[in-house]
């Protein structure tokens, strides 16, 4: 084969890419192969945080910056105090997770890292990857570039970005307690749409503070900075603080068919290939769960897309967003219902996407209103 050529070749390094990536080189089965990952950035900067939960004890539980089994929900009605037991929720520092990945996959020479922009992937018998200053070739490419067919602004879908900016601030004094986070606190507003705050404390005079949106329109930078600065001052009553990290980013919450851009050659990965969960924008255990079955696939020479999306799902999912779409104000009604009425199992293992249809009709009937039925109806 020419120099220029991978068994396998994952384009970007993040979540997806390197998860990818990690699996393949734990699994005997590609001992032999050869795999390039392209990416322009060495993945060097703590650029964001990942949560998730799980039961008991788990394979990234060696970088876990932070684990809680206490979460708060505020609403402008309520509190909502969620026992998570049996699960864990976990935090990890998107440094820590790169660091890990590299360190591991670099000690097999079978894996390549190529700092590059990928410009084109070209769809041949035998996939080429075009960078800014070179080309390759492989037997199967992972892309977890975004489609160009892709926009926020196409009426054929169901479109909400939701879009973030957080602070890790440190204080002066001890005033957060670090066993409990708050997953969601609507009582500070951004208009009449669906906005909430963040807090994951990871130490008693340290958080990581996030305001968020679920809406169609992104906003400027000091938006965010407004609100999350009024809401250490008026509801954590924080006075004296240090702010020594920020992260943002914009999660697409959408209809729009990522995984119909699959083919035998090409693998659409991570938020290009829909592994975002369109109702709540959570990746983090999605990927891990869509990697085991792409590895099983290769395994037994199946499509390595085959069976990676449920269409029970995707039909809930288009549900939720048809009502945050046409009424976006009653994103806190809905999470309220949802976090009120439900036990956190049936809740997780519904957006792990595990649950049976029991539990995915107590989920349904939680959520009842003539809102959602109207959109159930839009829907089908």
């Amino acid at each position: 084969m020419p120099k220029n050529h991978y068994d396998y070749i994952i384009v970007g390094n993040g979540l997806a890419g390197l998860q990818l990536a990690l699996a393949l080189n734990q699994d005997s089965f590609f001992k032999e192969k050869s795999i390039a990952l392209i990416d322009p950035s060495p993945k060097n900067v703590n650029d964001k945080t990942w949560s998730f939960w799980e039961e008991k004890s788990g394979k990234w539980d060696k970088i876990v910056n932070k684990k809680w089994t206490e979460a708060n929900i505020y609403t402008s009605k309520k509190q909502i105090r969620l026992n998570l037991n049996p699960y864990t929720y976990k935090s990890i520092r998107g440094i820590d997770f790169y660091n890990l990945a590299k360190a591991e996959i670099q000690q097999n020479k079978n894996f390549t890292f190529l700092i590059e922009t990928v410009t084109d992937v070209s769809e041949t018998k035998t996939p080429i990857v075009t960078t800014e200053t070179n080309s390759y070739t492989a037997n199967h490419v992972f892309d977890s570039r975004l489609t160009k067919d892709y926009s926020l602004n196409d009426k054929s879908y169901t479109n909400i970005i939701q879009h973030f900016k957080g602070w890790v601030i440190n204080t002066e004094n001890n005033v957060f307690d670090d066993t409990t986070l708050t997953m969601m606190d609507y009582r500070l507003k951004d208009g009449n749409q669906t906005t909430f705050m963040y807090v994951l404390p990871t130490a008693k005079n340290k958080a990581l503070i996030e305001f968020t949106y679920f809406t169609e329109n992104l906003v400027e930078e000091k938006t965010y900075d407004k609100y999350i600065k009024h809401y250490i001052s008026q509801y954590l009553k924080i006075k004296n603080y240090n702010i020594i990290e920020t992260e943002a980013g914009q999660i697409p919450m959408t209809t729009f068919p990522f995984d119909s851009y699959n083919t035998r050659s090409v693998t659409k990965i991570g938020t290009a290939g829909g592994w975002v969960k369109p109702s709540t924008g959570y990746s983090f255990k999605n990927t891990e769960h869509k990697v085991s079955l792409i590895i099983s696939n290769l395994k037994n020479n199946k499509i390595p897309s085959s069976g990676l999306h449920k269409s029970k799902y995707k039909f809930y999912d288009k549900i939720f967003l048809k009502v945050l779409k046409d009424e976006n104000y009653k994103g806190e009604w809905i999470f309220q219902q949802y976090y009120s009425k439900n036990n956190p199992t049936t809740m997780f293992k519904f957006l792990d996407e595990t649950s049976t249809f029991k539990e995915d009709l107590k989920i349904m009937w939680s959520l009842f209103s003539f809102s959602f039925i109207k959109a159930f109806f839009k829907t089908l």
